[in-house]
């Protein structure tokens, strides 16, 4: 049987997934969404990955389908956390290293010491 991470981060792409495995090194499934998530396309992903019984965190980027997501997830995952990134980078994916991971960090997500100087 597969190992199961206890902590899942939802993000929009792929990239923001690669940008934030730099900096982590906590035990974290990412789930990418690639954009807004139809009805069955989210009761797969809560059945898969048993969103209802984990620490669920949220890292959208800060523009206008990043807020859709970000609404839609809260209202199907009310016990998941949000991480923000800066209006000033827009997006996960652009932020710099050290800046995702004082953000992960803060929600008790092990990073990489090395992005945090």
């Amino acid at each position: 049987m597969a190992h199961e991470s206890e902590k899942v981060i939802i993000v929009e792409g792929l990239t923001d997934k690669k940008q934030i495995n730099k900096v982590i090194t906590d035990d974290v499934t990412i789930i990418c969404t690639n954009g807004t998530l139809g009805v069955e396309r989210f009761d797969e992903l809560l059945e898969t990955y048993h969103l209802d019984y984990k620490d669920v965190f949220i890292f959208v980027d800060e523009d206008r389908s990043g807020w859709k997501l970000r609404k839609q997830l809260a209202r199907e995952l009310p016990h998941a956390e949000h991480i923000y990134v800066s209006s000033e980078y827009r997006e996960v994916a652009t932020t710099p290293e050290h800046i995702l991971a004082a953000a992960l960090l803060n929600k008790r997500i092990a990073v990489n010491p090395m992005f945090l100087l």
